[in-house]
């Protein structure tokens, strides 16, 4: 190994390979499985899993992506998610370089070869490599990456306790870019941030009329005093595959809404609920500061949020798709 000090000349690329490959690759235990569309192949050996630096999706966040969990060999809610990933490409002027029939046979094909009945599948779409300026002309052709990782299973301690949340100091995202699920991911990741300095769960979006948004990476609703399931409207966040899904089984069962929710809202509401793919219903019991609910119950979580996490995982296993 050379000094820091030492000037460097270029060497080998088979050198230089050798030295890549061996060196330290941190998270390489998660990575289970992925295809780059550039091979047209799958590998399992996570010190392959190279972008090039060039893809506008490193350099630029000219991109899209979408999570996905797959569990008890099924993965959920596939064709929602592929949907979604076409309207993003459409957004971006983003050709897809597969089908989705193709794109979804190489999605069962990567969960298969990571050997897990359960783990999260990320796909995603970049504007392609070609140069380090903003122009999309720089990029000829799209960049396609879908990756296995492993990941747990949520334990029942999560829900019989529930989360808490705050009022985040970040806004929600503009509209136009709100429903588009980019690879730009920083006020997501200043949200996370914030969540560790406060050594809370979850950071929540306010906009500039004290209306809720949503958390770093999901959705959130409330069952509001009247026993209604009240979702944000969907313009400044991003419609969530597992918050529709529950927005539709609730319909079968109470009065369901889509309107802005106030942070008074929240402080009466009965219930407060975060939807993700892979919690998919979890309680916030906690919210700055405040239990949630009355009585007895405040500060617990409650019956909405318990039956959605059961009918969920029934109704994301009844509609899953099978990849063995």
């Amino acid at each position: 190994m050379s000094s820091s000090t030492e000037r460097l000349k270029p060497v080998p690329p088979e050198r230089f390979l050798r030295a890549l490959l061996s060196a330290p690759r941190p998270g390489a235990e998660k990575i289970l499985a992925f295809y780059d569309h550039r091979a047209g192949l799958i590998c399992t050996d996570p010190s392959l899993l190279l972008v090039p630096l060039d893809d506008h999706l490193c350099h630029r966040g000219d991109g899209l992506f979408e999570s996905i969990c797959y569990r008890d060999g099924l993965i959920f809610a596939l064709d929602a998610h592929l949907d979604r990933l076409e309207a993003g490409a459409a957004a971006l002027c983003i050709d897809l370089p597969l089908q989705q029939d193709a794109l979804r046979a190489r999605i069962r094909d990567v969960a298969a070869a990571s050997s897990r009945d359960h783990g999260d599948l990320r796909v995603f779409l970049s504007r392609g490599p070609g140069g380090f300026g903003i122009s999309p002309r720089e990029c000829p052709s799209p960049g396609l990456y879908i990756v296995a990782a492993a990941s747990k299973l949520p334990g029942p301690a999560i829900y019989e306790k529930g989360l808490t949340a705050f009022t985040s100091a970040y806004p929600p995202k503009q509209e136009y870019l709100a429903k588009i699920k980019n690879t730009n991911y920083l006020p997501n990741v200043l949200m996370a941030a914030e969540a560790l300095a406060k050594e809370m769960d979850v950071a929540i979006t306010f906009d500039e009329n004290g209306h809720m948004g949503e958390a770093a990476i999901a959705n959130v609703a409330i069952v509001d005093k009247e026993g209604r399931l009240v979702s944000p409207e969907i313009t400044r966040i991003l419609p969530g595959t597992t918050l529709l899904a529950a927005l539709e089984l609730a319909a079968e069962r109470m009065p369901v809404r889509q309107e802005p929710v106030h942070r008074q809202d929240i402080l009466q509401a009965r219930e407060m609920l975060l939807f993700t793919s892979s919690t998919l219903c979890v309680a916030i019991t906690h919210f700055d500061g405040h239990p949630i609910g009355q009585g007895i119950a405040a500060g617990r979580p409650g019956p909405v949020a318990l039956w959605l996490k059961d009918a969920l995982l029934q109704k994301m296993k009844a509609d899953g798709t099978p990849y063995k």
